[in-house]
């Protein structure tokens, strides 16, 4: 979400080497991106004054800070950086060059309370039509705005640009020789079960299977099942191993568990392979849409409206909700019957990756 923002600032400093900060394990997201001139990598746990050290070696002009923690503001000041422009936050304008007020269109996620969900579920039909407590949003409440708003202080552009990350051909042809899919005559299908934030962004995994080996009936196509480590690591408790136990019953050689076995890189590769991905509200969503692949995303305890895959609108993209009068939530793990998801049919689902395969 942050790619439009940088586009803009590439485009309005030609000239300009942009480095990026960025974690460990999402440096090779950046290769070969338009934008991006170099990555510079922080571990997990890696202490302010390391960070700061590393930033002071590059000898950089200004900052630009996208997140809104404490920490990030207080990084680019031990790396004495001349000029540091961010959002005005607590705890953190002291280290600020340029303390930018918030967006008047902006719209702050909270959590719900227990309480506060049971209320919105025991209200009548005629009130939560009027007053359900939902998150109201506008044309320019999407999260990308906020990062266009923060590169507009430096006079750039700040109409948004659909978000974009960059994968060559040739990562294509070999991740397709490595996995075996140059053979494969059929379409190809991505699968996302996951979600690392937690159980109430996650569509049920059994909703997943059946609609899987109906699309598959439907269209002959081949499955890639798609997880990180974690996934691989705990597929039982995920229910990512159940998926593929059943989708080899159902569906002979039709699916490739890929979950864990691929790199950063290759799964770029793999997902702009695919015709569409059905998937969680996750990393891999944003990933698929920045490369250009159409996205199919049942949506909980989060909000396509605010952090939604791609640019907002965008036709390509089918994202699905209910009608749960306490959807978004924006919790971790749903406090009664996790309604959100379980709303979201399987006709439904099958019926948007359909549609999106076909228009692609």
């Amino acid at each position: 979400m942050t790619t439009p923002a940088l586009m803009r600032l590439r485009e309005k400093f030609p000239d300009a080497h942009i480095t990026l900060l960025t974690p460990e394990k999402l440096r090779d997201l950046w290769t070969n991106h338009p934008a991006v001139n170099e990555a510079i990598p922080f571990a997990s746990g890696e202490n302010v004054f390391l960070t700061g050290k590393k930033l002071r070696a590059g000898k950089y002009d200004l900052a630009l800070v996208f997140p809104n923690s404490p920490r990030s503001a207080l990084e680019v000041w031990l790396a004495g950086i001349p000029q540091r422009i961010g959002y005005a936050r607590p705890w953190r304008n002291f280290f600020l060059t340029n303390a930018v007020p918030a967006r008047a269109e902006a719209v702050k996620m909270r959590k719900r309370s227990v309480a506060e969900i049971r209320r919105l579920v025991a209200a009548d039909v005629s009130r939560r039509v009027t007053s359900n407590g939902r998150v109201l949003t506008n044309a320019n409440a999407h999260q990308l705005h906020e990062y266009l708003h923060l590169v507009a202080a430096l006079g750039a552009n700040p109409e948004p640009l659909p978000p974009q990350l960059s994968i060559t051909p040739d990562e294509i042809e070999a991740a397709k020789k490595k996995f075996r899919l140059d053979k494969v005559s059929g379409p190809i299908f991505g699968l996302n079960p996951g979600a690392e934030y937690g159980p109430a962004k996650r569509w049920p995994v059994e909703k997943f299977i059946a609609a899987a080996r109906e699309i598959q009936n439907r269209t002959n196509c081949t499955w890639l099942i798609f997880g990180g480590k974690p996934d691989a690591a705990s597929q039982r408790t995920a229910g990512i191993l159940s998926a593929e136990q059943n989708f080899r019953q159902d569906a002979g050689s039709t699916f490739l568990n890929l979950a864990g076995k691929t790199s950063l890189r290759e799964l770029m590769a793999l997902l702009k392979l695919c015709r569409v991905l059905l998937t969680n509200d996750t990393g891999p969503m944003h990933v698929a849409a920045a490369l250009g692949t159409p996205v199919v995303v049942p949506f909980g305890s989060t909000s396509p409206e605010l952090t939604g895959p791609g640019l907002p609108g965008d036709a390509r993209h089918r994202l699905l909700k209910s009608d749960a009068p306490c959807s978004p939530c924006f919790l971790r793990e749903c406090p009664i019957d996790f309604r959100c998801l379980n709303g979201i049919s399987v006709e439904r689902v099958v019926e948007a990756v359909l549609s999106c395969s076909d228009a692609r």
